[in-house]
């Protein structure tokens, strides 16, 4: 199927949020869904991502996750200067901005005529992000591929204390794993694992795949794993379908 992309603005508080809105090509109505790139925002490598997913029939919005400062509307280089960029933007942002540009996200799908459901999805830092869209009752179903700094609260100037608000999901929750991640060893999923089982949250589904890196589903650098790729989305795609695609 084939897709069409637009640029839209939406409006922050005091800003605005540049962000990609890929629609799958015959009209209609579509679920939505909020997907939040890693640190190096809107590259090509997340919006050929981005298309597939809505290639399936979902209408995807991506936004830059760094709306405020020097590097809003900036797509970073996956090299050295580029990660520590997108690291120093995170270190430098709040939670309650993160959370304050997620309502503004989600306000703005909600309010599409052509929406029917939201959802949210995200990679890496994103993957993060993800996990606290779940927490607003609006959200049907989350997927969060290998989400960094939710078994610690690690996330950008604060402590987000993302899993001690676990209980506050009411959507689907489904969270990959790569089993060689370094970043979310075995410890902090067997963390992450029980404290949502601790929250109460005992339907939901959690995938380690086996040999899979950190990023193993950028399709740049070594790390990059065709297979789990395609396994991670399409398991993405039906969960968030209600397992009706």
């Amino acid at each position: 199927m084939k897709v069409h992309e637009e640029d839209v603005r939406i409006a922050g508080a005091g800003h605005e949020i540049r962000a990609k809105v890929l629609t799958p090509d015959g009209g209609g109505d579509r679920p939505g869904v909020l997907l939040y790139t890693d640190i190096f925002q809107l590259t090509e490598s997340t919006l050929r991502t981005c298309r597939r997913l809505a290639a399936t029939g979902l209408l995807v919005c991506a936004p830059e996750i760094y709306p405020r400062g020097e590097l809003a509307g900036v797509a970073l280089e996956f090299d050295d200067a580029g990660k520590q960029a997108g690291l120093g933007a995170a270190a430098a942002t709040t939670t309650a901005q993160f959370d304050e540009d997620r309502v503004a996200v989600l306000d703005y799908l909600a309010g599409r005529p052509d929406v029917t459901t939201l959802h949210a999805a995200g990679f890496c830092l994103g993957g993060h992000l993800a996990f606290r869209a779940a927490f607003d009752e609006r959200v049907a179903s989350t997927v969060c591929f290998y989400p960094t700094g939710l078994h610690n609260g690690a996330l950008g100037a604060d402590d987000a204390g993302s899993l001690a608000r676990a209980a506050d999901i009411r959507g689907k929750l489904m969270i990959i794993f790569g089993s060689r991640d370094p970043h979310v060893p075995a410890d902090a999923r067997l963390r992450i694992v029980s404290e949502l089982y601790a929250a109460g949250l005992e339907d939901l589904e959690l995938h380690v795949y086996a040999g899979g890196e950190h990023a193993f589903m950028r399709d740049v650098g070594a790390r990059y794993d065709p297979e789990l790729t395609d396994l991670g989305l399409a398991e993405a795609v039906s969960f968030l379908g209600g397992r009706s695609l």
